[in-house]
């Protein structure tokens, strides 16, 4: 039983994880820096076009780590 009584918090609090992203894609499109921020790579060349958004990844991870890092943290208290 204990097992599942912490598997279904863990699924509340993923799903509102997921709606807080959700909402916050609606209602930040003006946010449109993401994904050209410096350090993230481009080459275009006269055929192709390669982009690996470097930075944007970086920020991304560091966010999802002080998330779960916050989560976790409150779990265990």
């Amino acid at each position: 039983m204990h097992l599942q009584t912490n598997l279904g918090w863990l699924l509340i609090v993923l799903g509102l994880f997921l709606l807080l992203i959700g909402v916050a894609l609606v209602f930040l499109q003006s946010f449109t820096q993401m994904g050209r921020l410096p350090g993230d790579i481009v080459y275009e060349g006269k055929h192709v076009r390669v982009y690996f958004p470097l930075m944007t990844c970086l920020l991304i991870s560091l966010a999802f780590t002080a998330l779960l890092w916050l989560v976790q943290y409150l779990v265990r208290r």
